[in-house]
């Protein structure tokens, strides 16, 4: 077999960043680093990928085994390749993303690594350039869901337009017109409206919404940008 002999190997690992929101907050899922260096310190989900495994697979693996998380979409994000990114060993690692409803999938994390959600705003320093794979995903989110309706990946199946205009609010970290947003959301007809309230918040209530995912799939490349116009912050 012929091999590059004179070439030194280079690690590949594959870390993922996971957001989701529970109807109030978004939120980031981080576990506690099981070796060394800065073992125990707040870390995304990562690890090497297999000798006979590809990116793709690496990382739901690698999702499933440190947080029990499963059936997953998952988005390769960027690749971090700086020589000292680890001061183990050269590695690069290949980053992908994914946005969740944590009401859905809660059942499923598990606390062998002490999985745990942290609101955006409370997030822990994490090791190596975690942070910054963070702060990629978050620019690369705020860019797509400027465009595409993204977003309600983290919604439940009904949801509130006070939820929703939340849930943007907290993305882009800014206040959002709410005449322009509630105008947007109704004109794009991606919302069927419900018969039921919610009533947790005031006695009048805020009637539910569903997804119309037909139109989803359809009006995906088209989206209108609800972003457009701001409150003065």
């Amino acid at each position: 077999m012929v091999k590059y002999s004179t070439e030194k190997p280079i690690l590949v690992a594959v870390d993922c960043i996971v957001f989701g929101y529970d109807g109030e907050d978004v939120k980031l899922l981080l576990i506690k680093r099981a070796i060394k260096p800065l073992k125990d310190q707040w870390s995304l989900m990562g690890g090497f990928i297999g000798h006979n495994e590809d990116l793709d697979d690496a990382a739901q693996r690698i999702l499933l085994q440190l947080t029990g998380l499963k059936n997953v979409y998952l988005e390769q994000l960027h690749t971090f390749g700086k020589p000292d990114r680890d001061p183990v060993e050269r590695t690069i690692s290949v980053t992908y993303f994914s946005l969740i409803d944590i009401n859905k999938y809660s059942k499923q994390i598990n606390d062998i690594y002490h999985a745990e959600w942290f609101k955006l705003s409370e997030t822990p320093t994490l090791i190596f350039d975690h942070g910054m794979m963070v702060k990629t995903a978050m620019e690369k989110i705020r860019y797509q869901a400027a465009l595409h309706p993204i977003l309600f990946e983290l919604l439940p199946k009904k949801f509130t337009i006070p939820q929703l205009q939340n849930l943007y609010e907290q993305v882009y970290d800014m206040p959002i017109d709410n005449r322009n947003f509630i105008r947007k959301i109704t004109a794009s007809g991606l919302l069927i409206k419900q018969e039921e309230k919610d009533k947790s918040s005031s006695k009048r209530g805020a009637f539910y919404f569903k997804l119309d995912k037909h139109k989803h799939k359809a009006q995906f490349k088209s989206f209108l940008n609800f972003v457009g116009k701001r409150t003065p912050g």
